[in-house]
């Protein structure tokens, strides 16, 4: 599974799950965003494990994502769900910051949790590598290429203008010859990069619709709370949640019930066709909600009463849904590399499709060698 495919499917409402198995980390990345600690807070793997057991051949998301903190401090949940998952026809990616690189040997919990999975993604910047050399995350990259694993990188930086990234992308392409794809994203100013990373404002201009992709996947916390917002300001609850991006717990709710919400959900259905901002200023009674930022006005927009209920009226016409219908075609048709553009460092965006080309040969040799004569 390459990582084209999972960015593909991005827009797709409820085609993907995220697990946020555990809070936990080794590491001390003074940018991460959810602040873990090796004694942060931990939830029973039974809360993860019997909600994936609610995945059906007939009602499964098509990927599952996990990742923490460090999700592989959990590897036999993993790879739990990693054969939950493919045992229904889903298939199972896992982030990881790799802090076993130095150890020599992957160990062999974490090996087979690696092993189960779909895709492997190992996290990279200038943090990390403070405590996780380079080297070693290359070295354990290629013993899974050479297995035949499908891997990919998330690497963070400033900006497109940012030394470190330009070396460290160049160095990839030249090391694995262009067959690890990269998805390259700025550092968000949440968790720990909070203190120290300040954003200005941009100016605010003509609102238009500006669909948000990245609601459209259920995002479950480390405490088992489900969400329509992976913002981890909303997950650390820094933000109080809002309403409207409230999906259930995976405690009482099972996947198709999740799904249901995530889908029909009219204020997430109307995020991802028009963005908050639009809404706001549409709906708004005051033509606004006074916040400054995107995923700011998000976050108030339940607090306007005229705002929920004109979204509420308009789900029920039947030209809403099909302006929602083709704003998910023009997303989905845009592309991934459209996603990486959009989500990530525009000028480092064609990256992601590094290695597509022998992953679809790979693809298609094995499915001719299992086919019957």
């Amino acid at each position: 599974m390459h990582l084209m495919e999972i960015l593909r499917y991005r827009p797709v409402p409820a085609a993907a799950v995220f697990f946020g198995i555990t809070r936990r980390c080794p590491l001390h990345c003074k940018h991460c965003s959810t602040s873990s600690l090796l004694d942060s807070e931990e939830y029973p793997e039974q809360l993860f494990r019997g909600f994936a057991e609610t995945f059906t051949a007939e009602n499964r998301p098509e990927f599952v994502l996990m990742s923490g903190g460090e999700a592989l401090l959990r590897p036999r949940l993993v790879q739990d769900i990693a054969e939950l998952s493919r045992a229904v026809g889903a298939r199972s990616h896992v982030l990881s910051g790799l802090y076993f690189a130095e150890h020599g040997r992957i160990p062999r919990p974490v090996k087979r949790a690696i092993d189960a999975v779909d895709h492997f993604s190992a996290s990279l910047d200038v943090f990390h590598e403070e405590e996780v050399p380079r080297a070693a995350v290359f070295r354990v990259l290629k013993e899974l290429m050479d297995e035949g694993k499908q891997v990919s990188l998330q690497l963070t930086g400033t900006g497109p203008g940012d030394p470190y990234l330009a070396d460290l992308t160049a160095e990839v392409r030249r090391v694995f010859d262009d067959r690890v794809p990269m998805l390259v994203a700025p550092v968000s100013p949440h968790g720990r990069a909070d203190a120290w990373l300040k954003q200005a404002p941009l100016p605010r201009g003509e609102v238009t619709p500006a669909p948000c992709a990245v609601s459209a996947w259920p995002v479950i916390g480390f405490n088992g709370q489900v969400t329509a917002c992976g913002n981890q300001d909303v997950m650390d609850g820094k933000v109080p949640l809002p309403p409207h991006l409230y999906l259930g717990h995976i405690a009482k709710d099972d996947w198709p019930t999740i799904k249901a919400r995530a889908i029909g959900n009219p204020m997430v259905r109307a995020i991802r066709a028009t963005g908050p901002e639009y809404l706001a200023e549409r709906h708004g009674s005051k033509g606004g909600c006074g916040a400054e930022g995107y995923c700011q006005t998000c976050w108030v927009l339940s607090k306007d009463p005229a705002i929920p209920r004109r979204v509420r009226e308009l789900a029920l016409e039947p030209t809403t849904r099909l302006v929602e219908e083709r704003t998910e075609e023009m997303l989905v048709g845009a592309g991934a590399v459209s996603f990486a553009q959009q989500y990530g460092i525009t000028e480092y965006a064609e990256l992601v499709t590094l290695g597509l080309e022998e992953a679809t040969a790979g693809a298609g040799a094995q499915q001719t060698a299992g086919s019957t004569p």
